[in-house]
């Protein structure tokens, strides 16, 4: 597997609370990996020492092969990290926003590489307005465009759709499997069960530790199904696949008596919740 990042029983402590615990994770070039959890998960923490902003207590950590703390300029010029609240220069436009960006990275082409960013952050209307006078939405194309410019190979996004609407979080992810399809690896942080299905894969975490590592389809495909047979006035109710639905049905040897046969199939909202907890305490991976 040509692996973007590598991540090996990476453990983070500040204080007495154990931000990461052991975290082992593997991510190939060229896909979305999606980092979803409560806050508190553990998920600004792994990114920030994946970033190299953070050292990581023990473990091993590789991006683009190398150690992103211990070589950070090497690092630095392969990777793009866009935070969870934009990182702007009220005063500035959008355009000067983004080729402040593009100049850490570089020294010439700046124009026509932050003209590229801009269209493809969709801002040709916003590109020359103060970006105190944008709307939240908009700040955060313009936050996007600034962390592409210097068109970086691997790519985190710290709950980048976090206070946007869904229409705009529709053409966020568009963009984002776009990046994907031309190489860039994406990593993305979420606390939006909803956005699971749009990644490759996915590690759920819940207090620094991994529950389940798995692709949207397997997730799903564990959460099986719950069969609901009437005979009567009395249900049945059986959580199994859908796949063993004949079987159920030999049991009841095809009663006359049967009237109505349900199929319920757990949503990955469903899985991720029960892995997580929704009353706060974590479950098994399976």
């Amino acid at each position: 597997m040509d692996l973007a990042i590598s991540v090996e029983g990476v453990s983070k402590h500040f204080g007495e609370v154990e931000a990461l615990d052991g975290v082992t994770l593997d991510v190939p070039r060229g896909s979305i990996f999606g980092l979803v959890g409560p806050n508190g998960a553990g998920k600004t923490t792994l990114i920030r020492i994946l970033v190299g902003a953070l050292r990581a207590d023990s473990g091993a950590v590789q991006v683009q092969g190398v150690d992103p703390f211990t070589e950070k300029r090497r690092v630095r010029a392969h990777v793009g990290y866009m935070p969870q609240a934009p990182v702007l220069y009220g005063d500035l436009t959008s355009r000067e926003n983004v080729a402040f960006f593009a100049r850490g990275h570089m020294s010439s082409g700046v124009s026509e590489k932050v003209a590229a960013a801009l269209e493809f952050a969709d801002l040709s209307d916003a590109a020359d307005r103060p970006v105190y006078t944008l709307s939240g939405g908009i700040q955060q194309r313009v936050s996007l465009a600034a962390t592409l410019v210097h068109e970086p190979d691997v790519l985190f996004l710290d709950e980048p759709t976090a206070g946007i609407d869904a229409e705009l979080r529709h053409s966020f992810w568009l963009r984002f499997r776009r990046l994907a399809g031309s190489g860039v690896t994406l990593i993305v942080s979420t606390h939006q069960m909803d956005e699971v299905a749009h990644c490759d894969r996915v590690a759920i975490l819940r207090s620094g530790r991994i529950l389940a590592n798995a692709s949207p389809t397997e997730l799903f495909a564990s959460g099986g199904a719950t069969v609901r047979i009437r005979t009567g006035t009395i249900e049945h109710h059986v959580a199994l696949l859908p796949e063993d639905l004949p079987r159920i049905l030999r049991e009841f040897d095809l009663d006359t008596a049967v009237t109505r046969i349900e199929a319920e199939t757990a949503t990955l909202e469903d899985v991720i919740l029960g892995l997580i907890g929704s009353d706060g305490e974590e479950r098994g991976a399976g």
